[in-house]
């Protein structure tokens, strides 16, 4: 099922080259990497090195009283990384290309949250 969701939401953005759901913990529970890419791209390792940073986004927001952390946008000289939190101990992740629709993956990775939360027993 999340591999489903995954790969629906890479099609349909621009750009779109990977996507996984992964717990804080950096251990991933599913991911789907377009096959037809151009740049070669571990989603998982992007996965595990973000984990680390977004506890820390969601400490700092915390303490500022902020509210909670839901989504973070990290533009990079060759990739885009949008993330959306799914729970407190998931979140769902996509890689877009620099030139790619990173709008559409923040909207679609926030339509998908509630099928994924139902799918992960949130």
């Amino acid at each position: 099922m999340f591999k489903d969701v995954l790969k629906e939401a890479v099609h349909r953005t621009e750009g779109g080259l990977a996507a996984l759901v992964m717990g804080f913990d950096g251990i991933a529970v599913d991911s789907y990497v377009r096959e037809d890419r151009a740049v070669p791209i571990e989603v998982e390792t992007i996965g595990m090195e973000f984990s680390v940073i977004l506890k820390e986004i969601r400490k700092a927001a915390q303490l500022l009283d902020a509210g909670s952390a839901r989504e973070i946008s990290i533009q990079a000289e060759k990739l885009i990384t949008v993330i959306h939190f799914i729970s407190d101990e998931y979140f769902v992740a996509m890689a877009v290309a620099p030139d790619g629709n990173h709008g559409k993956a923040r909207w679609l990775l926030r339509t998908s949250v509630p099928k994924l939360a139902s799918e992960l027993g949130g």
